[in-house]
């Protein structure tokens, strides 16, 4: 487990390495709230070089009063906000009765899995990954933060800079959509359950 304060010193103290090392556990972090938030591939590139520059200009006023990753995550989701509006990309704040909402799960695949079963699993990756799709931006961000970065609502709240019990209620909504979702996906026969 990466001993924050010791990396952040080393960093502080112009040790490069100790960056790189914060780059690479932070990457998948930051590369979730880009792909659910910023549309065009070049400009996820580009800002995800600058949310790192932004990681080290600023890390000396880092005070531990939440988890590095819960402050890079914030940086990332701000400076992602900021392209959107400097871009005149509207953003997508509500849900509306049409939009469907799920999670992106991995699966394990086990080694007694059949070709069949392991096809339904794709197919219901692939219709949950389709409906976070079509969620707006805040909505994508909470599950990716929650369900693949599995940070707590507290830190969600942190990063998006909104109350507990908002991110609670947001998740709540979602996972009603995706469960909604899913079975009138079965009623038209897009994808059978066991």
């Amino acid at each position: 487990m990466l001993d924050e304060r010791k990396i952040v010193a080393r960093v502080l103290q112009g040790d490069q390495d100790a960056f790189r090392v914060i780059i690479r556990t932070h990457q998948r972090l930051v590369m979730h709230v880009l792909l659910k938030l910023v549309p065009v591939t070049e400009d996820r590139e580009e800002l995800y070089q600058d949310i790192f520059l932004q990681v080290h200009q600023r890390l000396s006023a880092f005070r531990f009063q939440s988890k590095l990753s819960t402050w890079i995550a914030q940086i990332a989701y701000n400076m992602s906000l900021n392209y959107l509006r400097k871009k005149r990309i509207p953003i997508s704040w509500e849900l509306s009765d049409d939009i469907f909402s799920g999670k992106n799960e991995t699966y394990s695949q086990g080694k007694d899995d059949a070709p069949d079963t392991l096809l339904e699993k794709e197919e219901l990756k692939t219709l949950i990954q389709q409906n976070v799709e079509q969620l707006p931006a805040r909505y994508k961000t909470i599950l990716t933060l929650y369900h693949l970065e599995e940070m707590s609502y507290k830190e969600i709240g942190q990063t998006l800079k909104m109350p507990e019990g908002t991110v609670k209620n947001y998740l709540f909504r979602a996972r009603k959509l995706l469960k909604d979702s899913l079975m009138k996906a079965q009623q038209n026969g897009d994808f059978l359950f066991e």
